[in-house]
């Protein structure tokens, strides 16, 4: 599924994102059902948080704080499971001198058996854009293998 106009363009007010998140079960149908929720922090500022769930007991876990005055993500926090176990999690927590995954600095991706410490580059994520549409192909990708 590509990039709708909508989710594109969805930083561009509350309104926007709000209508975006709880849209994306009707986007994606491979989303079984979601909590996300999108709270208000300021007129300017919102927090979402919540989980999508898929097939095979696999659940993503979301946590974004975001920013519709500079049309930014400030923030975010994406943990993948499968029957209980976590599989990977995006953060952009910086590590300058890790030059593993320079090129998307400082998004990356943890994976592998020494999760906490196996790093690698996220090139689809960004702070200017929704990630959720990125994160969601890559679901369905996993799931289809």
């Amino acid at each position: 599924m590509s990039e709708s106009p909508r989710s594109a363009n969805s930083l561009a007010s509350p309104k926007v994102y709000e209508e975006f998140i709880y849209a994306l079960p009707d986007s994606f149908p491979s989303i079984e059902f979601s909590t996300l929720v999108f709270v208000r922090t300021s007129i300017d500022t919102a927090q979402i948080e919540g989980e999508l769930h898929f097939s095979n007991d696999t659940i993503l876990r979301v946590r974004q704080f975001l920013d519709f005055h500079d049309k930014l993500i400030r923030a975010y926090s994406y943990e993948l499971y499968q029957r209980g176990k976590k599989i990977w999690w995006y953060d952009p927590w910086p590590h300058p001198h890790d030059k593993t995954f320079a090129s998307t600095h400082p998004h990356h991706k943890h994976v592998g058996q020494d999760i906490k410490h196996t790093r690698v580059p996220a090139p689809g994520l960004s702070f200017e854009r929704p990630n959720l549409p990125v994160l969601i192909r890559e679901i369905e990708k996993l799931r289809a293998e």
